[in-house]
């Protein structure tokens, strides 16, 4: 059976850069197409009820920076878990990636350098100098995949791919979307990768509680 994973993501997320490696090592041990899927990340808080981090109570705050340093730590993985361009807007770089993948290109490897240049890297993924040289990096004309960016034909791919999050009921990023049950966090791979490697059933709520 051909398996897909939906991978809902915003670019400077920190706990999609920890995930990135551990979701691509799962499709890959199932022979799963992952497919990448930017989104508005503050179009799905407006539904979920979340907020910015700014704005949330600081002992919750002072939590998110312990759980990134802890799953970096368990991933191996470098953090700075301020960066210097943070908050930073990320429609550019998501719009790249959605244009790499457009053109055919290894869209997965190039989210990999985009999302450690938030959070590994103290780069600023709103600059288009830094997105191009990412995108040279890897192969890419990074000129002419930030004019695709920047075309109301990708803005609208993220749009709808913001609009189905929401209807799988994806509440934050990433998330991943197997046979219609959705895992919410890079700490349900494991439990999406169980799914998988027995072939239960998808577990799928349609109504409230």
């Amino acid at each position: 059976m051909d398996i897909q994973i939906d991978y809902y993501f915003y670019s400077a997320s920190p706990f999609t850069y920890l995930g990135h490696g551990a979701i691509c090592a799962v499709a890959k041990k199932h022979s799963a197409t992952l497919v990448p899927k930017p989104v508005n990340l503050f179009a799905l808080w407006e539904i979920s009820g979340a907020v910015p981090p700014g704005k949330r109570p600081p002992v919750r705050q002072r939590y998110r920076f312990v759980e990134i340093e802890r799953v970096a730590l368990f991933r191996g993985l470098p953090i700075n878990v301020k960066p210097a361009f943070f908050p930073v807007d990320a429609t550019l770089a998501d719009q790249a990636i959605i244009a790499v993948a457009e053109a055919g290109g290894d869209a997965l490897a190039f989210m990999a350098d985009i999302f450690a240049a938030v959070w590994a890297k103290n780069l600023n993924i709103a600059d288009e100098a830094v997105v191009a040289d990412i995108l040279a990096a890897h192969g890419h004309d990074g000129a002419a995949i930030i004019a695709a960016a920047k075309l109301e034909a990708v803005a609208a791919i993220r749009e709808r791919n913001s609009a189905d999050a929401l209807a799988a009921d994806a509440v934050g990023v990433p998330a991943y979307v197997a046979e219609g049950e959705v895992f919410w966090g890079q700490d349900r791979i494991d439990m999406l990768d169980h799914m998988l490697e027995t072939g239960r059933s998808p577990i799928i709520v349609t109504e409230p509680a």
